[in-house]
């Protein structure tokens, strides 16, 4: 043997011995065992087959778990780059907050790659997309692709493949299992009628693509998490819409919001051209403007544009279709093409990133650079006010945070501004927890969508609500000043220990805690699990010089003899879990108002509460009743299918919640005699929104303003000479006349009633439609009343505005040992209108006591 000739075949074999073995990916058929489009792929295969993609592609992919959904289905991102940039994927992440300003440390390249972040399936029953995110993953990472390699040389791809697993097992499941051998194209065919809940929301009904800003559920939470740790410069929200609908893509309708700039106008419609131009190919119909508007700030388009990105919804018609459906027009849509569509979108977004990559890049540089340095808006900052001993402040702190919203401690001085409650200049000071958002921050176009006073909206004809100002969503006083405000987070103004931190345990004759927030209200849930007896005090009192309000929680000694040696164990648990503060009471002998053994302080009976839910009830506001008590008091709650009422025993229960629906037993007298009797015997019940109106069918005391309204103006437009002569083009904006899409009115509360305690005198609402009731008479209770000119922010309808106005939105009818609860605006909204949250409470632990 030639040892010369050996010896480089030796060095060699050793390189490729040392070099790692990475086997090909496998393509979404070989994996499954299927082709993509012949069956509805359930999560844990999805999933699987990423890691699989994952494991075989190292040098390209990397899976990262960011969480888990609530019924434990785990949510992961999968990175997509060329070998080089993952090496340095940690590197490309930290460069990319640099050019946002969010990180300061060393300097920021514009150099580094475009970042695509593309999120699929957060509607479940929305599913082809999840099935294209597996295509489009093998597309970038498959040898027989060059040009996608060559895109990834200066792009990083960012794929959530479902962000709502709960919502789409849910439909996939049930879908699978009704399913005919052959796909039944006919849309009367069962395989093409959800039933309820449907599988569009989360596992508490809760509508995913309304939630990034607001983040009241774990997979937002956890998701927004990791965006606001990247930042992309293009972001893609894949929807399925009516499955008769063309496919939908950028550039969107009006109203654009008008911080969005000329250049994130301008790069949707270069994406929008791409993708038209694959689409013209394939002679697909297609359309844009039209629905989809850049309005509302908590969308999977609007939350990412707010933030520095291109931000877009891509709609597939597809909604109901199953494997395959007859369209209205007489074609067959498959699933298969509906993947294609997806696909095709994707790849099309990620070509034109990468050839306009320097110039994303640039322009998203100078989105933060102007933020900073020119931050748009009639005010330079938002003064918060404290509300002393409430926990609406730290609730408001805890949204800005998990938004990376800069804000800071205000010093003591006197500053001026305009007041949000009056939209006058006012001259105030400030006080201990004060708080300021300077609009000068990489965040500040976020700041001011989510803070503006009043919402400056382009089009009235829009896809969502138009009215969301925070201080308004929180209940918190805020002002809008000319100038910045220095300030700090050092060190936390002082604030009351709890005696469970000094440590102060015997020897007291009750502890005491204001009624102010969610805290108290976990506090109460809590104490009345463990057996404590628990009263509140109807009237304001003093007791050792220090004052307490309406609503107070009182925890006696006397009252709780059966376990007075774990009295304090508990009382003091509970208080350190929830954060609210216990003071000590020496004596029920108070120094103003109501002494302890008084009949104004009443005991808090445990309440056994059901929640009326299924087909007769609209999911989402269900699940919000259900979240709200699983999630946020840690109360528990029966839900019961509204369809079994006559079979319920009514008796197990003291409060039954009607959410917002149309509820099929109230159509019949006999089930309706029975629950009036229910009532009479203590009974008590809380309705939401279209409740009411049923409500006020029945003939129990309260009847609707709008009926006779309404009638005057048909009347009226009989009388109008031009009144039939509409343009066939103006019929939106004729409906827009009469329609409330989700706008702000003060309601003047009645503070000493319990429904009220907790609040100043006014509360502010959001009102989705034109209802309003007629004033309560005798054994009812005006609690919330709308006066003339309550309008503050959001489009209203002309013709409707004039109706909002003297008449009652929320309140109480006496009947017989218990009660009925009218809420006639919905106060747990999307679960963001946190300013709600206590009305809700009150009515279910306090109103009937």
């Amino acid at each position: 043997m030639d040892m010369k000739l050996s010896l480089p075949l030796l060095l060699l074999g050793l390189l490729f011995l040392a070099a790692p073995s990475f086997s090909q990916a496998p393509a979404p058929e070989a994996f499954l065992g299927y082709p993509l489009g012949a069956r509805f792929t359930p999560h844990d295969k999805l999933v699987a087959y990423f890691r699989e993609v994952a494991r075989t592609s190292p040098e390209m992919v990397k899976l990262e778990q960011y969480g888990k959904t609530y019924e434990g289905r785990p949510l992961v991102l999968a990175f997509i780059a060329s070998p080089d940039n993952l090496r340095k994927l940690e590197d490309i992440r930290q460069n990319n907050l640099r050019l946002a300003g969010i990180l300061k440390n060393g300097t920021a390249d514009e150099a580094g790659p475009v970042i695509v972040w593309l999120s699929y399936n957060v509607h479940g029953n929305e599913p082809a997309s999840s099935e294209a995110a597996m295509k489009t993953l093998y597309a970038l990472v498959d040898p027989a692709e060059p040009r996608t390699k060559e895109w990834l040389k200066n792009t990083v791809v960012v794929i959530d493949p479902c962000i709502n697993p709960d919502g789409r097992d849910r439909y996939v499941n049930w879908y699978n299992d009704v399913v005919a051998a052959t796909p039944d194209a006919n849309p009367d065919a069962r395989e093409h009628r959800e039933p309820w809940p449907h599988g569009r929301t989360n596992h508490y009904n809760f509508d995913l693509n309304r939630d990034w800003a607001w983040q009241t559920q774990v997979e937002t939470r956890q998701r927004l998490t990791r965006y606001n740790d990247w930042l992309p410069q293009v972001h893609v929200d894949y929807h399925e819409q009516g499955y008769n609908a063309p496919y939908y893509f950028a550039p969107a309708a009006e109203p654009y919001h008008d911080v969005i700039t000329p250049w994130q106008r301008e790069f949707q419609v270069t994406i929008g051209k791409n993708n038209a131009k694959y689409f013209d190919r394939n002679g697909w119909l297609y359309f844009t403007r039209q629905e989809f508007d850049l309005f509302y700030p908590s969308y999977g388009d609007t939350y990412p544009i707010y933030n520095g990105a291109i931000g877009m919804t891509f709609e597939q018609g597809g909604i109901g279709a199953g494997l395959a459906i007859q369209t209205a027009d007489g074609d067959t849509l498959t699933l298969k093409e509906r993947i294609e569509h997806h696909f095709t979108t994707g790849l099309s977004t990620i070509e034109v990133a990468s050839q306009n990559a320097g110039r994303l890049v640039k322009e998203f540089h100078h989105y933060f650079e102007e933020a900073v340095t020119h931050p748009q808006g009639e005010y330079k900052a938002y003064f918060v006010k404290n509300d002393s001993f409430g926990d609406r402040m730290e609730r408001m702190k805890t949204f800005l945070d998990r938004n990376r919203i800069e804000w800071v401690k205000v010093n003591s001085g006197t500053y001026s501004g305009v007041d949000y409650e009056t939209g006058r200049t006012a001259t105030f000071k400030a006080g201990p927890g004060d708080i300021v958002i300077n609009t000068n921050q990489p965040k500040s176009n976020l700041v001011r969508v989510l803070f503006e006073r009043q919402s400056r909206i382009s089009d009235s004809i829009t896809y969502d609500i138009t009215a969301w100002s925070v201080p308004f969503v929180y209940g918190v006083q805020a002002y809008g000043l000319g100038d910045y405000v220095s300030g700090g987070r050092g060190g936390d103004n002082a604030a009351p220990l709890t005696v469970a931190e000094t440590g102060e345990a015997g020897g007291r004759y009750a502890y005491a805690v204001r009624w102010t927030g969610m805290q108290p209200v976990r506090f109460l849930g809590q104490l009345l699990l463990k057996g404590v007896k628990v009263r509140y005090a109807e009237r304001p009192f003093q007791s050792s010089g220090v004052s307490f309000d309406r609503g107070t929680l009182l925890i006696t000694v006397t009252s709780n003899k059966e376990i007075k040696d774990s009295l304090w164990s508990i009382v003091s648990a509970a208080a350190n879990k929830t954060g609210v503060t216990l003071y000590p009471i020496a004596s029920g002998f108070v120094e103003k108002g109501a002494d302890f053994g008084s009949d104004l302080v009443h005991l808090v009976h445990k309440p056994r509460v059901a929640v009326l839910t299924g087909e007769d009830v609209n999911s989402q506001e269900a699940g919000e009743v259900w979240h709200l008590f699983e999630q946020e008091i840690g109360y528990p709650v029966t839900m019961i299918d509204a369809q079994d009422f006559g079979q319920v025993q009514w008796k197990n229960f003291d409060v039954v919640v009607l959410p917002n629906g149309y509820y099929k037993f109230m159509e019949d007298k006999n089930s309706t005699d029975l629950f009036r009797s229910w009532i009479r015997d203590g009974g008590r019940v809380v309705a939401i929104e279209n409740a009411v109106a049923q409500l006020a069918k029945l003939d129990w005391g309260l009847r609707s303003k709008n009926g006779g309204d309404k009638k005057e103006e048909d009347k009226d437009k009989r009388d109008d000479e031009y009144g039939y002569l509409h343009r066939y083009a103006d019929r939106e904006r004729e409906e827009a006349a009469n329609s409330v899409p989700g706008s702000i009115y003060r309601v003047e509360l009645d503070n000493t009633h319990p429904l009220a305690f907790g609040y100043p005198d006014h509360y502010y609402s959001l009102k989705l439609d034109d209802e309003v009731y007629e004033y309560l008479h005798e054994g009812g209770w005006n609690v919330g009343v709308l006066r003339k000119n309550n309008y503050v922010s959001g489009f209203t309808g002309n013709k409707v505005k004039e109706r909002l106005k003297d008449g009652l939105i929320f309140g109480v009818q006496e009947m017989g040992r218990g009660s009925v609860v009218y809420l006639a605006d919905d106060p747990l909204f999307r679960s963001f209108w946190e300013n709600g949250k206590l009305l809700f409470c009150n009515a279910v632990f306090l109103v009937g006591q």
